[in-house]
This record gives structure tokens, sequence and C-alpha cells, in this order.
């Protein structure tokens, strides 16, 4: 979410308008209220917590999508969604709400959304909306696909980075040229702790993927770097979230795994029952601090691989 939000401001901005961003990323908007005029555009990123008792909804929202999570928190899983879906209730018929075709719960939202429904995905063709094909961006209008961007003309990794791209396409649509919009994307290099690289030594590159914060986010990490050998850094504390998932990605496409904090059980439990259905084996070191997860990392790792810090969980342990 935050790296959608990040760039659809920067479109946004880039674009001549006002622009004011808060919400769930670190900016406090209400130091900026002096400043807002009427005519301004505010982006929000909102989470579950500060959703849950909305009676408003934004006049153009999004949906990325809805896996299970801060379940520690929620009494339930349905809970959480009903949270989620306040972002787009309250909106009236002139509202705009984006959401992703290729989650079950997200697309469900277009059922009982009042305005506009815009689609966007990287698994299957739409009439319309905006796609992920091939590595390439298109924008569906009535069948008909037009090359809006490709992976290789970005700076942001992953499929994921490309969905993100749509959301931020989809909910600019309205206010923004195209064209213009793309020189932005061009220039987006991401946001901090999110597969930001923070160094290369020694002919390894070492990625800070910390806001990976659930097993989904983790499984994105590393579909971005299917072309690497990736030493992974993972665990941390629990948000009675289901690791079984994770067990797959991990044993398919990790040459060492580094495991820590609370969850680091649940995340072997995972990779062990995968190890034992492909027959196979893999590095695994358990360590007691960060900083002894690091000086692992950069004793193991060979030059040509990744180090990546994706824990899969939060670090409030």
């Amino acid at each position: 979410k935050t790296t959608t939000t990040t760039l659809t401001y920067d479109i946004l901005k880039d674009s001549g308008y006002t622009v004011h961003l808060g919400g769930n990323i670190g900016i406090p908007l209400f130091t900026k209220l002096n400043e807002m005029k009427p005519e301004d555009i505010i982006v929000l990123e909102l989470s579950s917590f500060q959703l849950m008792e909305m009676k408003i909804s934004p006049d153009i929202a999004a949906i990325t999508n809805i896996t299970p999570n801060h379940l520690n928190v929620h009494k339930d899983y349905q809970e959480y969604i009903n949270a989620k879906k306040n972002i787009y209730r309250n909106q009236k018929d002139t509202g705009i709400l984006v959401i992703n075709a290729d989650n079950d719960l997200t697309r469900e939202c277009q059922n009982d959304a009042k305005g506009d429904v815009i689609l966007f995905s990287s698994k299957q063709k739409l009439d319309y909306g905006f796609i992920v094909e091939n590595g390439i961006v298109k924008e569906c209008n009535d069948g008909i696909r037009k090359h809006i961007v490709s992976q290789d003309e970005i700076k942001l990794k992953g499929i994921h980075n490309l969905e993100n791209i749509c959301t931020a396409l989809a909910l600019t649509k309205k206010l923004v040229n195209t064209e213009k919009a793309v020189d932005t994307i061009k220039e987006f290099a991401g946001v901090h702790h999110r597969l930001e690289l923070v160094r290369v030594l020694n002919g390894v590159e070492w990625y800070n993927d910390s806001a990976s914060t659930s097993p989904t986010r983790g499984i994105s990490a590393l579909n971005a770097f299917k072309d690497k050998e990736i030493v992974l850094i993972a665990g941390g504390a629990d948000k009675n979230l289901d690791y079984t998932p994770i067990g797959k990605p991990i044993v398919d496409g990790v040459s060492s795994l580094i495991l820590i904090g609370q969850t680091a059980t649940k995340i072997y439990d995972a990779v062990k029952k995968e190890l034992e259905v492909q027959n196979k084996q893999l590095d695994i070191h358990w360590c007691d601090t960060f900083d002894q997860s690091l000086e692992t990392a950069k004793r193991i790792a060979k030059p040509g691989q990744v180090v990546l810090f994706s824990p899969a969980s939060t670090s409030f342990d």
C-alpha cells in the first residue's frame, strides 16, 4: 500500500496538483491542516485500524488485496475484511473504486460499489482496466489493450510492483494524462524498507524489505528475485497468521535461510513440510539476534547472490 500511495502522490504532484500525503505512512496530516485548501488533493494510506470506525469514504479509493493480517488485534478475519471495505462503503455514486480482479475478496467488492469500478489484474485479460501481461502494463478499453510501460523501463522490481503501478494509474486516470504519469513512474525508485537496495558488498546485493510484515508480502519479495540466488533473513513477531503458503516459495527460491524472532518456528515448520514433499534439503541457520543474522548472512553469501531481509512478520519482538 505504501508504494502505491507514494507513487500516486508523486504522479499527482508532478502533474501540477497541490497534494498532501499522509495516513498510515509516517506523516501526521493534522500537522498540515492549516496548509490545506478545498481544491487540494489528499492521498491517504489507511490501515484496517483506521478504517474500522470510518463513517465516510474517499472520493477515489483502492483496495490492492485482502489477505489475513493483524489477526492478533481483530476479533476475527471477517472483522478485518469489513474494516477494509469501509474505504468505499460510504462513497457517493460519483465515487471511483479501484480493485484487484485477481483476489476473490476484492473482486466481490464491485458488487456493492456505488460508483465506477476500475479493475486491475496480472493474471487475466480485462475488457476495461489495467493489466500486466508479459512484464508490460497495459490499459484495456473495450477489449483493446494499449502498451503503457514495461518492466525494463522502470526501477521497481517484481510483478507486485507492476500491479502497484496499475493501481496508481487507475487512481489518477481521471486527473492526469497517462503519458505524464508514465514519466513519473519511470523515475520512481520505490520507498524505504520495501525491496530497498542498501548496498552491494563484495559482489553481494543487500536488500532491506523490512516492511514485509506478512507471509503474502514475503512471497512477493521472493518472486521479485526469481533470477537470483537468495540468502533470506526471515522471522519476527507473531500476528497469528498462517505461514504454510510461504513454505514452497522459500524452498523453490532460497539458497540459505536465516531464521530469527517469534515466527521462526512457524516458518521452519512450513519449510520443513515442503522440503519433505519435494525430497529436498536447504541450508538453514537459527539466530538469536538481528545482528547475529546479519553476520551469518555476510559469512555465507557468495558473490552474485542477494541477501534479502524480508521478515514476513512484524518487528515488535
